[in-house]
């Protein structure tokens, strides 16, 4: 339990801060790890990524190298990139995590989509060399031997490789890595080629037709296509700030929630993205035409600091920009703003006092 004042510029019951009472409530507060906490959390992360990959891919190439299967093959080569992935993931979020200086007032953060994008280029390269590999074999036969022992080591490899993904993913949602979400979602796929060559190799032990493994093959190809094709989708959209629907949606409704509150009267050119745990909001809200300069920065005030709290304790950027009411006579002749991409809401007739 936690003691802490509820007045103008604290989270409170009412919609906006500004109408509650200038007391202290005892409220229950869940802890919340601090920035340098998620930044651990993170790099422990990636640093447990790279090593468990190491390890494994050196697993799947001795399973290659015992059988000869061109869809071990494959599984390895998709284990090779990742690590290279890894070793991308695990500097991108060293160096996003680094402040903002004169070179770069904006922070660091963009890079991780910059490493989404080379992650998912290697996992592209990786389908072409893992579909000429099968269909190298189709064409001039496998040469196959000891497919119980690659069985073996193949499914010790998956287990260890899912429990790996699962724990990189939950650390990147709780902590809001990109990096490392983009990260569990290609160990996961490494999980489903190593599964894959597990059936492929079942299949040619049960039947005892060989060119099944580089079918095999082919099929894991196609897997890590899309899966490349997945994160190179993914850093386009960060790169190019793709809305988040859900952040716009909390924002409209708690601005909507703003002018029945009679705090102000309209707003418009609003803009938001997220990148990894910080949020930038950007929105130019009207006030009633009668306030001071003193009275409409407090309403402005009291707006950024809702929407703050609406995404605690994650790091928000919330700029306003005032305007009156009779928007349109206070701008020169001709003035003509830009379309508004979100939702906005013109001022009615009626302003609240």
């Amino acid at each position: 339990m936690i003691a802490r004042p509820i007045g103008p510029y604290a989270p409170c019951a009412e919609p906006f801060p500004g109408n509650c009472p200038n007391t202290t409530q005892t409220v229950t507060m869940t802890p919340m790890s601090s920035p340098q906490q998620r930044q651990q959390a993170r790099h422990i992360a990636a640093r447990v990524s790279l090593v468990v990959s190491i390890l494994l891919m050196i697993g799947k190439l001795l399973a290659f190298s015992i059988t000869g299967s061109s869809a071990l093959l494959a599984d390895a080569a998709e284990s090779v990139v990742h690590v290279v992935a890894t070793v991308f993931v695990a500097f991108s979020v060293w160096y996003a995590a680094q402040p903002a200086d004169e070179r770069h007032p904006y922070g660091h953060g963009r890079i991780v989509y910059l490493s989404v994008g080379a992650e998912g280029m290697l996992v592209l390269t990786a389908s072409v060399a893992v579909f000429f590999s099968g269909y190298h074999s189709l064409v001039h036969g496998p040469n196959l031997h000891r497919l119980g022992t690659g069985f073996g080591i193949a499914a010790l490899v998956g287990i260890i490789n899912l429990a790996l993904a699962l724990y990189i993913h939950r650390i990147g949602v709780r902590h809001d890595s990109v990096a490392l979400i983009a990260n569990s979602k290609h160990i996961m796929s490494d999980v489903l080629t190593t599964l894959a060559a597990g059936i492929g190799i079942g299949l040619v032990l049960i039947t005892g037709r060989d060119w099944l493994d580089p079918v095999t093959a082919f099929v894991i190809g196609g897997m890590i296509l899309v899966n490349g094709i997945s994160l190179v989708r993914r850093s386009i959209a960060g790169l190019m700030d793709e809305l988040d629907p859900e952040l716009a949606a909390r924002v409209v409704t708690s601005l909507d929630a703003a002018i029945q509150q009679g705090t102000i009267v309209g707003y418009h050119r609003l803009r938001c993205r997220a990148l990894n745990d910080e949020i930038w909001i950007d929105a130019h809200i009207q006030v009633p035409d009668h306030l001071t300069i003193v009275q409409a920065h407090d309403r402005a005030t009291q707006i950024e600091s809702t929407i703050r709290n609406l995404f605690a304790p994650k790091p928000v950027e919330v700029t306003t920009h005032v305007e009156p009411a009779d928007h349109e006579s206070a701008h020169p002749t001709g003035h003509e703003p830009p379309d508004d991409a979100l939702p906005s809401h013109k001022p009615g007739p009626r302003q609240p006092s």
